[in-house]
């Protein structure tokens, strides 16, 4: 009898031990390795030379037929957008995000919109048909073209697809299915690997767009391996606070368009619905005349944002002050801190800080320092900015202000919604078009900046 092997594998890397330990050599992650049986599969035509048919051969780049893509268009345009303009055909999009945020509602609707005109397979490996039945009535999906399976084992989805021949497969989630030649277990390192190879087969081959869902972990990125986001053609992000109803749909990677698109959705008992303009939407709330609240011209991909940042400075009780950041990275305040200290004269070493962007967007682009600074500067002398004003810029270690990118695109989108001012780099002033009815004021340093935007 042939005694079976078992190897452990860890859940977050992929890295193979022939024993347990519990520090993960890979990714020093800790309580990882789960014991697997290892199960070689004998892959057919693999490095068979004397098969010269299903070899590719080289050839020059020049010599390589250009084709544009067509896309699959959906009624949402922030969905759209996104993804860069549509869902390509043949392409495998990967959407995670937390329990209970939207993904599969989202993907129901889509679903719905592309089976007005296209055949569609939605795989459900959680629900049950009746379950899925449940959710469509209260979004309002009616369509004979949608097609519904509950289905984890994927010779059977893989059988489905080829009888079916949809133009477009949603799998929620990729965590569920199993193949049945990998002994572990569904959600495995194994079984995620070979489901999600077998999913781009199927969508290179066919010209089949597939979206799968993924589950994500408490520090917040994609369960499995770190090959699966390798392996996709896109990954998504669904972000939202379980106490707000507006959900962020973030593109991190992208092979048919930009990786920093951003969509807004607003969730309601219907379903979600886009947000054209979202900039009015984290706006809305903003008091007037309180200190410490500034607004930033931030850009999301290809489209601006003005998004309200909130500091509150206030004498520490303890030996170390604090520095809590909500939206923003809580090392660039720190930094930011030690400039005005050091360029302005703010004696802010025995203050606590706490920062928030309001709306709850994250902000990770250096053009939002000027108005963080501004903003602690603000609460700090207890003395508002004024609301008409918007602030853009990065600022350096000596105090200076840096230009930004697509500096046009931000004034713009302040002009819209009726802002007066926008203090940005004095370098970035010259070479564009300023609109009408706002007034654009360049800085050199901080110490300007602070004197244009709080008067001193």
């Amino acid at each position: 009898m042939v005694k079976r092997k078992t190897k452990f594998s860890c859940q977050a890397c992929g890295y193979e031990s022939a024993k347990w330990m519990g520090k993960c050599p890979g990714c020093n992650a800790w309580n990882t390795l789960v014991e697997e049986m290892e199960q070689k599969v004998a892959r057919k035509g693999a490095f068979n030379h004397s098969n010269s048919s299903v070899l590719s051969k080289p050839s020059p780049i020049t010599s390589i037929e250009t084709i544009s893509e067509p896309r699959m268009f959906t009624n949402s345009q922030e969905f759209n957008r996104v993804l860069g303009g549509g869902i390509v055909r043949g392409s495998l999009v990967l959407i995670g995000g937390d329990p209970g945020i939207g993904k599969s509602t989202l993907l129901l609707q889509v679903s719905a919109q592309l089976a007005n005109e296209n055949r569609v397979l939605y795989i459900s490996g959680e629900e049950s048909v009746k379950q899925t039945k449940l959710r469509s009535d209260r979004l309002g999906v009616t369509s004979d073209n949608l097609y519904v399976q509950s289905e984890t084992d994927l010779e059977y989805i893989t059988k489905s697809i080829s009888e079916l021949d949809p133009s477009f497969v949603v799998v929620d989630s990729i965590q569920t299915m199993y193949h049945a030649e990998i002994s572990s277990a569904p959600g495995s390192v194994s079984q995620v690997r070979e489901c999600t190879a077998e999913l781009m087969r199927i969508a290179k081959t066919k010209g089949i767009a597939i979206f799968i869902v993924g589950h994500v972990t408490k520090e917040g990125s994609i369960a499995g391996p770190r090959l699966l986001e390798h392996m996709v053609d896109t990954v998504l992000y669904f972000e939202g606070e379980r106490h707000h109803t507006y959900r962020i749909l973030r593109a991190v990677k992208n092979r048919f368009g930009s990786t920093n698109e951003m969509g807004i959705f607003e969730m309601k008992e219907s379903g979600l619905d886009e947000v054209a303009n979202p900039s009015e939407i984290f706006l809305e709330e903003r008091s007037q005349g309180a200190a410490g609240s500034t607004v930033v011209a931030s850009m999301e991909g290809t489209r601006p944002v003005l998004v309200e940042i909130q500091a509150l400075i206030s004498p520490t009780s303890f030996g170390n002050p604090r520095r809590m950041a909500t939206g923003v990275d809580q090392n660039r305040v720190s930094l930011l801190m030690a400039v005005l200290e050091k360029r302005v004269g703010l004696l802010l070493q025995n203050q606590d800080a706490y920062l928030k962007v309001a709306g709850g967007v994250k902000l990770d682009e250096p053009a939002i320092d000027l108005a963080v600074a501004v903003s602690i500067a603000s609460s700090f002398r207890d003395k508002p900015s004024n609301a008409t004003d918007v602030f853009v810029g990065e600022v350096g270690l000596t105090g200076e202000v840096r230009r930004v990118s697509r500096i046009e695109q931000r004034v713009q989108e302040a002009a819209k919604l009726g802002f007066k001012r926008v203090i940005l780099p004095e370098r970035n002033i010259g070479g564009w078009t300023i609109p009408k009815g706002i007034e654009v004021v360049g800085v050199s340093d901080v110490r300007q900046a602070l004197q244009y935007g709080l008067g001193q």
